[in-house]
């Protein structure tokens, strides 16, 4: 029984929110963290589950993030990226994710105590193992906007195998 293997790339990027008078929640990774404001995004502008459905649109050709998220938002009110990820991976079909790699650009939320935390969560929403998903976190040396604390920057490669 032989495999094809295919890999799909996606990245994603918000500001945090400007304005003092909003309670927006800031989350990562299906994660809450606390002490940061959220994002300027019509949806909760979750960063890495958006890289991720991001990926998948470059495997399977449908518009996840700009097609169905936003149909989502605008008919139904949701801005929990969880659930666009949880349509996203429908459209996998017979492709099975192999290991998802996740790298963060921010100067600030520090991700370092929740990563394996983040990590549970993805694994738990992909349906995979938590050695399934390796995620890394940069400040990049502030050289851009995101080291510098104006948002988060998420890029993703996914890998995916057909099911036989």
């Amino acid at each position: 029984m032989e495999h094809v293997y295919r890999t799909g790339i996606g990245q994603d990027s918000h500001r945090f929110l400007i304005e003092t008078n909003t309670t927006k929640p800031c989350r990562l990774g299906g994660i809450l963290f606390e002490t940061e404001m959220g994002f300027s995004a019509d949806s909760d502008g979750d960063v890495v589950l958006h890289a991720i459905c991001n990926a998948i649109s470059s495997l399977t050709h449908v518009y996840i993030l700009g097609g169905i998220a936003v149909e989502l938002c605008r008919k139904d009110g949701v801005t929990d990226s969880q659930i666009y990820l949880e349509r996203a991976l429908q459209t996998l079909g017979a492709l099975e994710i192999v290991h998802v790699a996740l790298s963060i650009e921010a100067k600030h939320p520090r991700m370092q105590e929740k990563i394996g935390e983040m990590r549970k969560k993805i694994a738990s929403i992909l349906k995979v193992k938590i050695d399934q998903v390796g995620i890394t976190a940069t400040s990049g040396d502030g050289l851009s906007d995101y080291g510098r604390g104006d948002g988060v920057q998420c890029l993703c490669v996914l890998t995916v195998r057909s099911r036989q």
